[in-house]
Order: structure tokens, then sequence, then C-alpha cells
């Protein structure tokens, strides 16, 4: 099938793109620049130039191709609240196009939108959290679901290789800037983590799958202690792992606050049975143990 990537010359992207065409698919990637349409050129993709906010390229690149996959978005998290507009505003662009034509499309989400209860890892059924920004684009997508689109979503965890690690990189540059590679109290707080070579095969699966209103996982560990990323961290860069008090989380992480000290952990059991998906790769920390730190 002819398949529209969004954020095509991105992380999980760039991963991604091999994983389809060697499964028979064709990509039309979308790009918003020449070195990032000789890359996918490279990769063997044809190109659409565009970009999140240019809803005309998102609904050409809809209606040219067989089905859709959204991986594209803003990750200024200092501006949270505006690209999740942003991201809405292009889900029902690219849903508007798809409307009625019972074509895949699968959305990315991420494991953080779903609440935890009693400190239990989330699960692909559990209710939505209101705090998270981007907690709306779960209803946007699902009326689509409801307009004829084989619609589904893959909730992101900590997406991760030696390069990059989802959320954790912020925390590094906030370590190399302190001088001490910190965590919150006694950092028992949990993020879920999946390796990147992993997560594109489940994007192939749940594109491949077609089911409407599917919810997936991408979530190899369900919880790797953010006192543990620190310490990996202070391993790698040879300083202090402290401790910073919850009093001072805020001015210590800046706007990572609202993460610092969040209990995130997440659950693909359901995932697993429903796509035959089975992660193999290295977990958060090996990758973290085997970074560059010389490297920023």
């Amino acid at each position: 099938m002819r398949i529209f990537v969004t954020g095509a010359t991105g992380f999980i992207g760039t991963a991604l793109i091999p994983e389809l065409i060697q499964a028979g698919h064709t990509v039309l990637g979308l790009t918003r620049s020449e070195e990032g349409a000789e890359k996918l050129r490279a990769a063997g993709a044809e190109v659409l130039n565009g970009n999140l906010e240019d809803l005309d390229s998102l609904r050409k690149g809809a209606a040219d191709s067989e089905g859709v996959i959204h991986l594209a978005f803003s990750h200024d998290f200092s501006q949270f609240e505006k690209n999740a507009a942003d991201e809405r505003a292009a889900i029902t662009a690219l849903g508007e196009v798809l409307a009625g034509s019972d074509k895949p499309f699968v959305v990315t989400s991420g494991t953080a939108i779903a609440a935890n209860v009693d400190g239990k890892p989330s699960t692909e059924t559990s209710a939505i959290s209101p705090w998270n920004p981007r907690s709306g684009l779960e209803a946007t997508v699902k009326t689509f679901t409801e307009r004829g689109v084989k619609t589904s979503i893959v909730r992101l965890a900590q997406i991760h290789d030696t390069r990059k690690q989802g959320l954790v990189p912020y925390f590094l540059a906030v370590t190399r800037a302190k001088g001490v590679s910190g965590y919150v109290g006694d950092g028992s707080n949990r993020f879920p983590a999946a390796h990147v070579s992993d997560t594109a095969r489940l994007y192939r699966l749940a594109f491949e799958k077609a089911e409407a209103g599917a919810i997936y996982h991408a979530v190899d560990e369900e919880g790797v202690t953010t006192k543990a990323i620190a310490e990996a961290h202070g391993r790698g860069l040879g300083i202090p792992v402290v401790s910073i008090p919850p009093t001072e989380v805020e001015a210590h992480f800046g706007w990572l606050a609202m993460f610092a000290n969040a209990d995130m952990p997440s659950s693909s059991e359901l995932t697993q049975k429903k796509l035959n998906w089975k992660p193999t790769g290295p977990g958060l920390i090996a990758d973290l143990d085997a970074m560059d730190y010389t490297q920023e």
C-alpha cells in the first residue's frame, strides 16, 4: 500500500520507513526541507513538501495515499498547549480527507495520557488523564472512527536508542547545566520505555491490522525509575547523583517539573496479544549506558 507518513524524517519515522518498505509498502514522506527530502529519497521514499501547520500539504498527502501514519509533533514543550492544539488541527485535516474511505489512519498519542490508578500500570483501556494538554487528541480521532475511517492510536512511552530517549534527553540537558544528576524524592516514580526498532514494527503492524478504534501501547519496560535514569546519567558524565526535594522541583527542573515527579508506568499486555508484537530491543538503561556522553 502507498502510505503517507508525517514526521517521516524524525526519530521514529527514520526507523519506520525501512520497516514499511521491507514489508512491501511504498512511502510518501512529509518534509519541510531539502535536506529532509534527500534523506527520504535515500531511504527509498517519495517526497511531499510541507509541514504540520501547512494543512493543505497534509490534505494532499492523505488524498494521494491508501492510508496515513501520523507521527509529527512539535517537541517544544515550552509551548505544549499550542502544540497540542496544532496537533488536533492536523488530525482533523487528515481525517476530513479520509472520512468515509475505510482507509487506515494510525495516530500517535502518549502513554502519559492514560491515567494510573493506585500505582498500577495504565493499560490500553484506562481512562484519559485530563492534566495532559494532548488529552483531547484521542477524542478527535474517535470522531473519525465514527465517520468511516479505520483509525488506530499508538501511545508512545519513552522511545529510545543510544541517541534519543523520549523526554530523557531534556533531563540530561538539565543535568549538564546543573552539574548534578537529579531525581525527585526517593526517585521511585517510573517512566515506561521501548526501543525505537520495536516501536517502528508496532506501527507497521497497527497499520496492517487496521482495526477501527484500536489503541496500542508502545511499551516494553513497564516502568523504569527516574532514580535509575539519573544514575545512568551520573555514570555517563561522572557527576554526583542527588535527590531533589519536592519543594525545589520547579526551580531545578523548570518546565520539566510537570514530568519529573510523575509516576507513569504502563502496560502493553493487550497490544502484544492483539498484534503478536514481542519487543526484542535493548532496555532504556542499557541504551543510556551505551551513549557517547562526550557528544551534546
